[in-house]
């Protein structure tokens, strides 16, 4: 399998970010990327859109699920949102949305922040695999792929998609 380009792919996301999430509110929304590859792309939609509102990064390794399983995480950075989250129209930025559950953990930090006025999700990639009902707004590409198969997103110079392949 071919993996396609992130450049195109970002260039498609920010067009669909001011023709559908832009209309929906009345004022321009805040930006937040989880670390790291969201972080990545959201670095390059704030600066591609023009966004006013400093970039927000997040790093949710102390709201996951999976948090007492797998431990902490050596590289845990903190999370910076330097705006404030009440009443703000959010757009949260993910490099890969599958079970939903990194975006639940996103959802869980943002909101002891505040209390934002809406949150729109936007992905680089969308694998149809959820486990909880959460969509994005925004999506760069739509995959399908065999469930021992997953998408690593590598950078921040330069961002390419990856295929893994697990033997599981």
């Amino acid at each position: 399998m071919i993996m396609p380009e992130v450049a195109p792919l970002l260039d498609s996301m920010a067009s669909d970010i001011t023709k559908t999430v832009y209309p929906k509110h009345d004022k321009r929304p805040a930006m937040v990327g989880i670390h790291t590859g969201g972080a990545w792309l959201a670095k390059e939609l704030h600066a591609s859109l023009g966004l006013k509102q400093p970039l927000g990064l997040m790093d949710i390794s102390f709201y996951r699920d999976d948090f007492q399983g797998k431990g902490l995480h050596p590289q845990v950075q903190p999370s910076n949102l330097p705006f404030n989250v009440e009443g703000q129209h959010i757009i949260l930025v993910d490099d890969v949305i599958m079970s939903g559950r990194t975006i639940r953990a996103a959802l869980n930090e943002l909101f002891d922040y505040g209390r934002p006025a809406c949150v729109s999700l936007v992905a680089l990639v969308d694998l149809p695999r959820r486990e909880l009902p959460i969509q994005p707004d925004v999506w760069g590409i739509r995959m399908d792929l065999e469930p021992q198969q997953r998408i690593k997103l590598s950078g921040p110079e330069p961002l390419t998609l990856t295929l893994i392949e697990s033997n599981a």
